[in-house]
């Protein structure tokens, strides 16, 4: 008994030199971030220590299970930071605990080996202490999970294979419907843009002057004669005015000019009515006309096409070129 009493103060005597040099010096901390959790979450476990720069520290090994109710998930590794005086240091390191048993738990002190020289010491922390709750369980439904199942926010990079392809699922549906449309009207897919219709009064011009080459007429061929220029007024009335000229009879088309007096004048009224009553007279009634009424008729039509076609020209210069055009065409008739 009196040699244990005297290890004791040998302990106490070789242990105090140290302590009266650096207990004031050196300051430990354990600190955790809260004192109750459910079973299977975890805290965090923080050790801070205080120390002269040139004073050896070691932290303890801490195994992953440190009692039979706390486990240990995770560690940090030591952290150091200079202290404003530049003569200290602050260590800092965490630990991430965990416990699956209900109750009350006790976290045991940590000792920290100090060494100054040829001294040595230990530090140790203090005891804390934190409390596990169960979860309630309804024994009505059996067995659950520990915890609820959430649902994580979906990134945009998870979608973007999905969106892609919708979007070429989409692609192939719309060709294939147009592939089946375009199937069925017995048409290219594929095919060039249509040239631009020329004006009616450019495609009339060109056939009264087709018909006057042949010269027709000269040949006795009346019916032939009249009947391409009543047909190709006609056309030039059915592009110009949207009048469907081909399906009427003259009276019909006569009619029309008549009752709409905005689309043309009296005088291109009355040149239409000499070129539809004669043509028909003609093709009818076997009528033969003057050579002077052929002559007329194929200058009525040029007549009237020219005073009739849209112009593109401005207007105060209009009636100067319909005139001048005029001219030309009376000329070149008067010639044949």
């Amino acid at each position: 008994m009196k040699q244990r009493i005297l290890y004791i103060v040998l302990f106490v005597l070789l242990s105090g030199g140290i302590n009266s040099l650096h207990a004031q010096q050196v300051t430990v901390k354990a600190s955790i971030d809260t004192t109750h959790i459910l079973v299977g979450d975890q805290l965090k476990l923080l050790f801070e220590i205080e120390k002269p720069k040139d004073l050896l520290i070691q932290f303890p090994q801490v195994p992953d299970s440190f009692s039979s109710h706390i486990e240990v998930v995770n560690r940090t590794k030591v952290d150091t930071l200079v202290l404003d005086d530049k003569t200290r240091e602050k260590l800092t390191q965490s630990l991430f605990i965990t416990s699956f048993d209900s109750g009350v738990h006790q976290i045991p002190p940590f000792y920290f080996r100090m060494k100054d020289g040829k001294m040595l010491d230990s530090v140790a922390s203090r005891a804390l202490a934190f409390q596990v709750h169960g979860m309630k369980i309804d024994t009505t439904k059996g067995p659950v999970d520990i915890k609820t199942v959430y649902g994580a926010p979906v990134t945009l990079k998870e979608v973007t294979p999905y969106i892609l392809g919708i979007i070429l699922i989409a692609a192939i549906l719309f060709f294939i419907f147009y592939y089946i449309k375009w199937k069925k009207k017995n048409v290219p897919l594929f095919t060039k843009p249509e040239k631009p219709a020329e004006p009616a009064h450019i495609i009339a011009l060109r056939e009264l002057d087709r018909i006057k080459n042949q010269k027709l007429w000269q040949q006795e061929k009346l019916k032939q004669y009249y009947s391409e220029v009543a047909d190709t007024i006609r056309n030039y009335i059915e592009n110009r005015f949207d009048v469907p000229a081909m399906e009427q009879t003259s009276a019909e088309t006569l009619g029309t000019f008549k009752q709409r007096k905005d689309l043309v004048g009296d005088a291109s009224v009355d040149q239409l009515q000499h070129i539809l009553s004669l043509a028909d007279l003609v093709k009818f009634a076997k009528y033969t006309p003057l050579p002077d009424d052929n002559n007329l008729t194929l200058m009525n039509a040029y007549f009237f096409v020219n005073q009739t076609k849209k112009e593109e020209l401005k207007a105060p210069e209009k009636p100067a070129v319909e005139e001048k055009e005029n001219k030309e065409s009376a000329e070149k008739i008067t010639e044949q």
